[in-house]
């Protein structure tokens, strides 16, 4: 004689809040990718009060060792102008080129870069970071 229930519960998951909680957290990592920007050198930026903000259009670069980047492609000094004439030559109005320098980074590669960039019809901003950050 078997006592025992031929019939047994099958087990069940819900998956319903899963799929909820999932789909949540691909749109924030897609919204959270398009964000990053892909450019950046880490650079000891110089403190200021105001905050300036512009489009970046081009980054330049200025590392402690005196190596000028374009993006994150290493430049020679010699050769700046040609690397930012064909980002530049995409904006109508000339463009902006952003300088991050880092802060031991002598005021003649600065100059230096302004002048390419006002040969070349662009705005220079300089990036700073605020007096609170570090």
């Amino acid at each position: 004689m078997n006592l025992r229930s031929k019939i047994r519960p099958q087990a069940h998951v819900e998956s319903g809040a899963l799929n909820d909680i999932l789909f949540i957290l691909v749109m924030f990592f897609l919204i959270v990718a398009t964000l990053a920007n892909p450019n950046v050198i880490k650079v000891m930026l110089p403190k200021a009060q105001s905050n300036t903000k512009a489009k970046q259009t081009v980054v330049v670069t200025i590392d402690k060792d005196n190596i000028f980047y374009v993006g994150t492609n290493a430049v020679p000094l010699a050769g700046l102008k040609e690397a930012l004439l064909p980002k530049l030559a995409q904006d109508a109005e000339g463009g902006t080129i952003v300088v991050n320098a880092d802060r031991s980074v002598a005021i003649e590669h600065l100059v230096e870069v302004m002048q390419i960039a006002h040969e070349l019809g662009a705005k220079v901003v300089l990036a700073t970071a605020h007096p609170t950050q570090r």
